[in-house]
């Protein structure tokens, strides 16, 4: 009997504390507007991190625009990412493609008062308040070991990778740590593919028509994985020269799946983006009180870095993949 009148207090209170705040002034105001810079709004990692922003504003009940070039084009970025400023948005949350070019409008968006946080890529020596995404280091360690895995610790491989972002230059360092302690595994070149399959596509078959011993290809961008696998099946080589690629685009889940990839190292976009615009709305509202407000206060009340981790994706768990990927392709806009 007690217990029952417990329960029926305790769904009393719950309707009066409903009631309550049903009747009090909503946590966010009508203009409350967060902006998403993406470096290419077009591929299928950045759909993913667009559906992951717009889920998160549609939680909170704030509008949620994106911006961004069809295709990687640093210098475009950055005018999208100064008209975002311009606006005076309740937050931005970009990828700065190369770190250098946009640190001073980072810098001048700040000294506005609106809270940038970085995602994919950072900008370490701006003034961003956080950076939410891959811990690359590690991911370029993870994607060393899984090749030499596959090698089983012997053979000649060629990496592939965007040079000069400071996203890619953390990967490539611990990819080349991580196969730096197999003696029998020798990089024989890296090729920028400028984030494109069909110059990866293009740089390999270049490579292979000059007889070069490749055993292995490493990817460390989305686009290289497909590019290469093309390739490799165009020539008969598919599961001759192993690849292992970089995030999970429908091309590389489906050459996984034909068994042309050995396997990739998938990073978390949607996560990076939903709780980017959370943090965003945090410093916002200046939701952590540890100093009165974020924009004066001797050190920032957020992490300086959130790591949203990786999963290898193979053979083994591939479909799981394709059917998550599949529900980020809706259309979007500002909301």
């Amino acid at each position: 009997m007690r217990r029952r009148i417990a329960a029926i207090t305790f769904i009393l209170t719950l309707a009066g504390t409903v009631l309550l705040t049903s009747c009090e002034k909503s946590y966010h105001q009508p203009n409350e507007r967060y902006v998403l810079v993406a470096t290419n709004i077009k591929l299928p990692y950045w759909r993913e991190a667009i559906a992951g922003f717009m889920d998160a504003a549609g939680v909170l009940g704030v509008k949620a625009e994106v911006m961004g070039p069809d295709d990687y084009n640093p210098q475009e970025e950055l005018q999208d990412f100064e008209k975002a400023a311009a606006g005076h948005p309740s937050g931005i949350l970009v990828s700065p493609a190369q770190p250098q070019i946009f640190t001073s409008a980072i810098n001048a968006a700040i000294q506005q008062g609106i809270p940038v946080v970085t995602m994919d890529s950072d900008a370490p020596d701006s003034r961003r308040i956080l950076f939410i995404g891959t811990d690359n280091l590690q991911a370029g360690l993870e994607s060393g070991k899984h090749m030499a895995e596959v090698l089983h610790g012997q053979g000649n491989v060629v990496i592939i990778a965007i040079p000069g972002q400071f996203n890619q230059e953390e990967r490539l360092r611990g990819a080349k740590q991580a196969l730096s302690g197999y003696a029998k595994i020798k990089v024989i070149d890296t090729l920028n593919d400028e984030g494109k399959p069909e110059v990866a596509n293009d740089e390999i078959s270049k490579l292979l028509a000059q007889k070069k011993p490749i055993d292995g290809i490493l990817c460390l961008e989305a686009s290289g994985g497909p590019g290469a696998a093309e390739v490799l099946h165009r020539l008969d080589l598919a599961g001759k020269i192993k690849i292992v690629a970089f995030d999970k685009n429908p091309e590389t889940l489906d050459w996984i799946s034909e068994g042309v990839i050995a396997g990739t190292v998938a990073q978390k976009p949607y996560t990076m983006s939903y709780y980017g615009l959370t943090f965003l709305d945090d410093l916002h509202h200046n939701a952590v009180h540890e100093f009165k407000n974020w924009r004066t206060a001797p050190a920032s009340p957020l992490p300086s870095f959130v790591d949203t981790g990786t999963a290898w994706v193979d053979k083994s768990n591939v479909g799981a993949f394709k059917s998550a990927l599949a529900s980020y392709e809706r259309p979007f806009g500002p909301q």
